[in-house]
């Protein structure tokens, strides 16, 4: 089982980090238009599109890495006076009864609106440029997937502690 969790952790360390990069093209692109904007009176059709798919992109595609490095909103009025072994149960339960089945929900869900954009070719209905919106609308089930895969080795840590009352 610790390996299992080490294998996962890693891989969603380092998707997180490669993920992280997508900072770059958004700044670059912003930076352009400010530029072409401002500096010269010429702005960009497509620099709105490319942010909002850009950034949207960058966040949604960290929450695996998100949910590692436990950077996700928690309500924990009890939780962090409770010993480990019951926090381990409350957040065992908690992935079986919400987490998983709300994600399976989102993939399924994602899946169907992404084959959906991609075989009518959907395009941006926002902007003179009309990207192709079908490649951005995939990151969903991508997401739900990453998630899913770092969920699975945060349940294990859960079950650990609720076995242990320590985590790992």
């Amino acid at each position: 089982m610790l390996k299992v969790i080490k294998v996962i952790d890693t891989f969603s360390e380092w998707s997180g980090k490669a993920f992280a990069w997508m900072i770059v093209p958004l700044v670059l692109a912003l930076t352009y238009e400010v530029v072409a904007r401002y500096g010269f009176d010429a702005p960009t059709i497509w620099a709105y599109d490319v942010s909002y798919m850009v950034y949207g992109g960058h966040f949604m595609l960290g929450a695996g890495y998100t949910l590692l490095k436990k950077g996700h909103i928690r309500t924990d009025f009890f939780y962090e006076a409770w010993p480990a072994r019951r926090q381990g149960w409350v957040d065992a339960v908690s992935y079986l009864v919400f987490f998983f089945p709300g994600l399976i929900f989102f993939f399924f869900a994602g899946w169907d609106a992404a084959w959906h954009s991609w075989q009518m070719r959907e395009a941006s209905e926002v902007s003179a440029w009309r990207p192709a919106l079908y490649p951005f609308k995939f990151v969903m089930p991508v997401t739900a997937v990453l998630l899913l895969i770092q969920g699975t080795s945060e349940f294990i840590k859960s079950v650990w502690a609720a076995k242990t009352g320590r985590w790992l």
